[in-house]
Parts: structure tokens; C-alpha cells; sequence
């Protein structure tokens, strides 16, 4: 109910309050921590949010993307949580083809016209006939945060029988720190009702700023072909009520169905690569994004959560289909694999970009001896960050909140 009530007129001040980092208590007495040594206090983000709202709506500050080739009769089941908010929706396919929004919505629609109009030549790094056209949707975006989903997803329930808000929870991700450099045995210490463990680094307590929320699904499970084949009636049921920091140096398989992420910090390496109509490659698209922003967030200094929030994934796609765009993937990624997990970057990359076109420069040299289609996919790379440029000539994004390398 809350999302749908219009700003208060007595507000001044629109944007939420950001808490980058716990606050710091009151240091103990000097007969206490005489025999200290200097450490960061924790003290839980929780209380240092008790006079403000705990879950800020960011309702000018975030862009939800939606690939689509289908009418967006969807959006109903989401209006109470997305109504407030600016929607992209990117139209995949025949672009004659009218997609219908449901009325009361706020939205713009781009297809591949448009598309092809506003970047130009460039447009050729743009996927045609997959859903990795999103990543248009979050270069044309002006937000500081997007918010990603299909139009097969629904509003989950929790094992209470309570909607899950999954755009709050996001949202909920990306404003409390991540905890890449340690792992906490009860998971994300900023959540309320737990803290960090005995043993945790109190150095460490701080956290980093988190540049990505990476939700999960119940019903229909997101397997690959091979898996979907031997288990064709499997269904998600485990419902965990967790989230979780992925630590630094750990890969992981990145969703595109419900993801979101601070396109500040790191909207440029989600780029969605080469996929579909013309391509050797299908169903690669959002793990390929995940493989190269998490190399850069290690590198950067920044967080990658995943777990909550669920969604309701109706249907599955057909397993025969997406073996046949999967086929040379599913052996291409025995080398990628170890390609992410052993790249690294100089130092003097110090933005998303500059560690962006650095990444190509590797996947031409080591992968393009894999496939000739990773020469073609090292140059949309450098592509895309050109077109990103062009489309956001502030550079805001660019410059990364904490700075140095690691």
C-alpha cells in the first residue's frame, strides 16, 4: 500500500536517505579500550535507519527494464509495487508488432527501430531476437538503479502467504553494504535480526557499497537444457529466507529474470553480449554479464549479493529449443570459466569502462583462439562502451564510489 501513496507535500527533500555504511557508536571507555588496538565499530544499520523509512521508495531514482515480445498483460499482478515507477520496455522481434501496456502505467517503448535510430551503426552490439536486448533498456536509462525482470515472472509468496514485494527487497540490497573480503556465517549482517559473527574482522565491518542484487525464483527453476531434460517436472519449492554476499574470487551463474543493480557503479559491464538471430550462442547472455561484472566489482572493490527476493517463475521455456542455442556453450564455457577466474586487471583501471575494454582486450587474445565468434564478441564489447558513452556523456557512471583498485 505504501508504494502506490503519493510524496507527502510537506517534503523538501525527495531523495531517500542513503546509508553507504553502518554507522559508528560511541567508542567504549578509555578503561576498556585501552587495550584495543583501532578498529571499526559495527553498529547496525537497522538502528542508524529508525527515523527514517527502512525500505526508501527511490521512486525518481530507478528504471524498471523489461524485455518483451508478447503483451505485458503481466503488469497486473505487479501494479500495486511497480505502478510508481518508470518503466523500459525493450520489444524484441518484429517491430511492427504492437505490445500492449496496461493503462496507468508510466513507461517508454523501444523496438528495434528504434533501437537502430538512436545508436546507429552501433546498434550492431545490440542482440536482436533475445532477451539480451535489455541491456538497451539500461543504456537509454538516466536512473541511478535498475531493476530487470521477464514478463513470465510473477509476485511470489513467502511461506506466510504474504506478496513478496521483490522490487523493495532489491532495493533494500543495494542500499545496505556487501561483505565480499569475509564471509559471515549468518549471512548478510545488516539484516535485521542478526549481526556479525565472533571472529569477524571488526576492519572489515564497514562493508563495501554493493553494485548488484541478484534475485532467485520459485516454481519453474532456471536449469539449463541438459538438466531441464532429465528433469522436466522439477519445481522449486525451497523458499530460503537468506541473503548472501558472494565473495571475492567466486563466479556465479547471473539470472537476467530478476536482477538489479546501481547502473553508478556499474552499469557499463552490463552488457549483455552477442546472442540470438545470427549467433552460434543462445541463453548465454546474463551469465556472460555476470562473469565479467563480477571480475570487475573483485577488482573495483565492490559487492555482489544474491538470494532474496524471489519471484513466481510460471512457465518453462522448451528444453529442445534451448539445447540447440546452448549446444556450443555448454562446452565454449569450460574455457570461459577458467578464462573469468584467472583474469585480472591493471591497476591503472580504475573505472568500469577502463576495466571493461581491458577485459576485451583479453577475450580477443585468449578466447578468440577458442571460436572465431569471441573476436566478434570482443569487439561489441568495445561497442557497447563507445555507445554507453555517447548515451551518457556526463560519465557520471564512471567513477566508482570507493575508488581504488584492488
Amino acid at each position: 500500500i505504501y508504494a502506490v501513496l503519493p510524496p507527502s507535500p510537506f517534503t523538501t527533500n525527495t531523495k531517500p536517505r542513503h546509508i553507504k555504511h553502518p554507522s559508528k557508536p560511541k567508542p567504549p571507555s578509555p578503561s576498556v579500550s585501552a587495550n584495543l588496538p583501532s578498529l571499526a565499530f559495527h553498529f547496525p544499520a537497522r538502528m542508524a535507519e529508525s527515523s527514517v523509512n527502512p525500505t526508501p521508495l527511490l521512486k525518481d531514482e530507478l528504471d524498471i527494464v523489461i524485455p518483451t515480445i508478447r503483451n505485458l498483460d503481466f503488469l497486473e499482478m505487479w501494479r500495486p509495487f511497480f505502478q510508481p515507477y518508470h518503466l523500459i520496455i525493450v520489444q524484441d522481434g518484429d517491430p511492427s508488432k504492437t505490445i500492449k501496456v496496461p493503462e496507468g502505467f508510466d513507461y517508454e517503448l523501444y523496438n528495434r527501430n528504434d533501437i537502430n535510430r538512436i545508436l546507429g551503426p552501433k546498434a550492431s552490439c545490440i542482440s536482436f531476437k533475445d532477451s539480451a536486448c535489455r541491456c538497451f533498456g539500461f543504456l537509454v536509462s538516466k536512473k541511478k538503479y535498475i531493476f530487470t525482470i521477464d514478463d513470465d515472472c510473477f509476485v511470489a509468496k513467502d511461506p506466510s502467504g504474504k506478496e513478496i514485494n521483490a522490487l523493495q527487497q532489491h532495493i533494500k540490497n543495494l542500499l545496505s553494504p556487501s561483505t565480499p573480503f569475509f564471509f559471515n556465517t549468518l549471512y548478510d549482517p545488516y539484516r535485521e535480526g542478526t549481526d556479525f559473527v565472533r571472529g569477524y574482522p571488526f576492519s572489515l565491518r564497514e562493508g563495501v557499497a554493493t553494485a548488484v542484487s541478484h534475485g532467485l525464483w520459485l516454481n519453474i527453476p532456471d536449469y539449463d537444457a541438459p538438466t531441464q531434460l532429465v528433469k522436466p517436472l522439477e519445481r522449486n519449492t525451497r523458499f530460503v529466507d537468506a541473503v548472501m554476499t558472494i565473495p571475492k574470487g567466486s563466479l556465479f551463474p547471473m539470472c537476467g529474470m530478476n536482477l538489479a543493480f546501481n547502473r553508478e557503479l556499474i552499469g557499463p559491464a552490463m552488457y549483455f553480449g552477442l546472442m540470438g538471430d545470427g549467433q552460434p550462442i543462445g541463453r548465454y547472455d546474463d551469465m556472460w554479464a555476470g562473469w565479467c561484472t563480477k571480475v570487475i566489482c573483485d577488482h573495483l572493490g565492490l559487492g555482489v549479493k544474491t538470494g532474496l527476493p524471489y519471484i513466481w517463475h510460471s512457465k518453462a521455456s522448451n528444453p529442445f529449443v534451448n539445447l540447440k542455442k546452448e549446444y556450443k556453450g555448454i562446452y565454449w564455457q569450460e574455457e570461459l570459466i577458467p578464462f573469468f577466474q584467472s583474469a585480472t586487471l591493471p591497476k591503472d583501471c580504475t573505472t568500469v569502462q577502463k576495466c571493461y575494454i581491458e577485459l576485451s582486450k583479453q577475450v580477443k587474445a585468449k578466447l578468440g583462439k577458442v571460436d572465431d565468434y569471441f573476436n566478434k564478441l570482443a569487439d561489441a564489447m568495445v561497442t557497447w562502451i563507445e555507445a554507453w558513452e555517447e548515451n551518457n556523456p556526463s560519465g557520471k557512471s564512471a567513477d566508482v564510489a570507493n575508488g581504488a583498485a584492488k
